[in-house]
């Protein structure tokens, strides 16, 4: 009577205001929590359109680079043929220096140099016009080629500017992650300390045994507090501390912010002797199994949501003590309960 006088006491002089200041630490995170999965949805969209923009700036690139390949080496191919053409005009204009020096100097052969010189005439213009018209294809390659760079330029700007963007974004993701691993790291704080609170109130209702203790962050009860050898069934003594666990359970709930996906987790432990296969259960596996399903189902017929539960049986493979002596065996036939995140 005096110990539930001494809580309620308690309750009104600092519980109200640690509550209220505790449900705005959750306020705050929520917040900072859906700032930040707003922020991860907004960037990812915008990194998406970087990435689609890159590879068509990529894209085009390599078009305009195989154009240009193409255009050097039309204008390579006009340039040779330029060069060719001038060696031959060169050649026809020695032809017809040599026939008028051949007229000057003998009249009989005069009219075979004027036929000569009139046919060297034509070429010559003939050979010109070609020329020209090589100049006029060479100097509109070089205008194509002159453009074609100055797209690929800008296109390399584009490509460094969304670049740049990328990496602003990349160190905005980065800040986000670490406010959100400080975020992940206060509500773990926060668990912990409900859990410390936890054990503090076993400690207070549950009979201060050796067999029932706390070992890390776990609250162990010794199988033979619980259930008769090679049973699942809890013995009376041990519905009478299960009972007490439950009551705890039920009060604590009531302090911790729905916010919070907390689970009691009931681990069941054996020791490593074998079993003869010829009970109901084949093995330690099925056994340990079977005493922490037994633990939550008790825990639920007194009234603790079955949300919040959960069995796991780890056989002899998780021993606290592997001396292999009797007392050894006797510790690591356990139950263990461990309050925790979902």
């Amino acid at each position: 009577m005096a110990l539930s006088r001494r809580r309620s006491d308690r309750r009104i002089d600092y519980w109200p205001g640690f509550v209220d200041a505790l449900s705005t630490l959750l306020l705050a995170i929520m917040f900072l929590l859906s700032v930040f999965v707003l922020a991860q949805f907004l960037l990812s969209r915008e990194i998406t359109g970087k990435d689609q923009v890159l590879n068509r700036l990529n894209s085009q690139i390599n078009e305009l680079t195989q154009l240009l390949a193409l255009e050097k080496s039309n204008t390579q191919d006009a340039q040779d043929s330029l060069a060719n053409l001038q060696a031959s005009l060169s050649a026809a204009e020695a032809e017809k220096s040599r026939l008028e020096q051949l007229l000057s100097q003998g009249a009989g052969a005069g009219a075979a140099a004027d036929a000569r010189i009139g046919t060297l005439s034509g070429e010559l213009d003939n050979q010109r016009q070609i020329s020209q018209r090589a100049l006029s294809q060479v100097e509109l390659l070089n205008q194509q080629i002159s453009a074609l760079r100055k797209q690929i330029a800008a296109l390399e700007d584009a490509l460094g500017a969304s670049e740049a963007k990328d990496r602003e974004s990349n160190t905005k993701i980065a800040d986000l992650g670490r406010r959100l691993n400080v975020a992940l790291a206060q509500r773990v704080q926060e668990l912990n300390r409900y859990r410390s609170d936890f054990f503090g109130r076993l400690r207070e209702i549950l009979s201060d045994r050796e067999n029932i203790r706390i070992v890390g962050d776990r609250f162990v009860f010794q199988s033979e507090v619980l259930f008769p050898i090679g049973s699942d069934v809890i013995n009376d003594a041990g519905r009478t501390e299960m009972k007490k666990l439950a009551d705890a359970i039920i009060e604590l709930q009531k302090e911790i912010p729905p916010e919070i996906n907390w689970v009691l987790r009931v681990d069941g432990h054996t020791d490593d002797r074998p079993l003869s296969g010829t009970g109901r259960y084949r093995d330690n596996w099925e056994l340990s199994s079977a005493r922490a399903t037994s633990v939550v189902k008790f825990l639920i017929e007194n009234g603790v949501p079955a949300n919040r539960l959960v069995a796991a049986g780890f056989g002899e493979y998780q021993p606290l003590d592997t001396a292999g002596t009797d007392e050894a065996r006797s510790r690591n036939r356990r139950i263990e309960l461990k309050l925790t995140e979902r």
